[in-house]
């Protein structure tokens, strides 16, 4: 019995003692298993890296030619004819005609106005011509009145004293005369021209608006300046001026009003074409110019283009939906190099940076990677805690960061550990830290 009792005493013994070893290999850090959670780790590796980037672009025309409606004044303009997006012209087509009616009314106006101010010339002109001649016979007349009376007055010595004081007074009075019509030739020679000027001056006015009018009914059509696709635009003022994000607007149609200057449609070379898209910053230095560049259109799913890099922007930007990530983009500009009679301003497409393949390096994934107080770290598992290691990033790619500081087998957190806890609906929990 003695026996029984001491046997069981060790094993007691035995079990307190294997339990406090067990208490003793905890980790004191509380990071490394928090409320049970299992923190998911990678393995570091050694291998290749492709240095590919990926985005998604627009396709925009490099030169463009905007074609509006005629500048005419305040005069609303409606459209008659109007040719389709997508049709191909040439320079001197007709792309857009409006409805020549008011114009040709006001050349015919004008021209009415024309032909009246040259009849008024051609009057004034006439009766200058007859109020002159009608001066020259009137100031005959007037000299020949003087010399009578002056013949009279040399009479004087033979005839009485009141004779000769009724000549003196003849004379007298025909010298006034004369001297008023010469005042009034004058008078009537200024007059005369006055009245040719004024019609003159109605003349060219008519003769102006006739060529303005002349001018504005051959802008009723508007060609193409330049070979190229057409291209129709929104009708802005369909809803009346009043626009919205996320408003459908419709395109420009035969029938519409419009008002000078408003851009109609556009005349597109689809011989240049540039794709536009946006790269992330971590991704910037894996893309420059005359890097080779693949694109696959989401409306041409049957062929892969090619395309070079013609300009990367030198400053990055941020949008207002990304305020939540601190890392911007950068503006890429790609020359597309396929010529397709498909392509058109607005398609859209994956597009992809053809990089080049870094063998025999040490990798893991770029979440692994977390930046502590300015420095890039990641945390490396040791038994049951996690170490923070700094590291050195030679290469990345969207999923891949080739490093230096780290050994191949290495295990490294995707999470941070040292992040507090949160659960999750699911019944788990999760950390977060401050990954790329």
């Amino acid at each position: 019995m003695k026996k029984t009792r001491h046997t069981l005493a060790w094993t007691v013994g035995g079990v307190l003692l294997a339990a406090a070893a067990s208490l003793a290999a905890i980790p004191r850090n509380r990071h490394a298993d928090t409320g049970g959670s299992e923190i998911p780790l990678a393995v570091v590796q050694r291998g290749e890296i492709n240095l590919q980037v990926h985005s998604t672009g627009e396709l925009q025309a490099s030169r463009v030619v905007v074609l509006t409606a005629p500048t005419l004044g305040g005069d609303s303009l409606q459209i008659t004819q109007l040719a389709n997006t997508g049709k191909p012209v040439h320079k001197g087509d007709v792309v857009i005609e409006f409805d020549p009616t008011e114009q040709q009314y006001k050349l015919e106006q004008s021209r009415s106005e024309l032909e009246e101010a040259q009849q008024e010339i051609i009057k004034a002109r006439a009766d200058a011509a007859v109020l002159t001649a009608q001066d020259k016979v009137d100031l005959l007349k007037a000299h020949y009145d003087v010399r009578k009376a002056e013949l009279d007055v040399q009479k004087d010595p033979l005839l009485s004293q009141i004779d000769g004081e009724k000549n003196q007074l003849a004379l007298e009075q025909a010298n006034r005369v004369l001297a008023e019509e010469e005042k009034d030739i004058q008078s009537h020679a200024d007059s005369g021209k006055a009245s040719v000027y004024l019609a003159q001056q109605k003349y060219d006015k008519a003769k102006l608006e006739m060529d303005e009018a002349q001018q504005n009914l051959g802008k009723m059509k508007v060609a193409a300046p330049m070979d190229g696709l057409v291209s129709i635009q929104k009708n802005w003022q369909a809803a009346g001026g009043i626009y919205f994000t996320g408003m459908t607007l419709p395109d420009f149609r035969p029938g519409d009003v419009t008002y000078p200057g408003t851009p109609i449609a556009q005349v597109i070379d689809p011989m240049e074409m540039n794709l536009v898209c946006q790269v992330n910053e971590s991704d910037r230095s894996n893309v420059h110019p005359g890097q080779a560049v693949e694109i696959n259109f989401y409306a041409m799913p049957d062929k892969t283009f090619r395309g070079k890099v013609s300009n990367v922007a030198g400053m990055s930007s941020q949008g207002i939906f990304s305020a939540a990530s601190s890392e911007g983009t950068f503006a890429v500009s790609i020359q597309v190099a396929d010529l397709d009679p498909r392509l058109r301003p607005g398609l859209t497409g994956d597009v992809l940076f053809l990089g080049q393949s870094r063998k025999n390096l040490l990798y893991i994934p770029r979440i692994a990677i977390f930046v502590k107080d300015g420095k890039q770290i990641v945390y490396v598992r040791r038994e049951s805690d996690y170490d923070p290691q700094p590291v050195k990033i030679l290469y990345e790619n969207e999923s891949r960061a080739a490093v230096e500081g780290l050994r191949e087998g290495d295990t490294v957190a995707l999470i941070d550990p040292t992040a507090p806890i949160r659960n999750n609906p699911s019944g788990g929990s999760s950390a977060t830290g401050g990954t790329f």
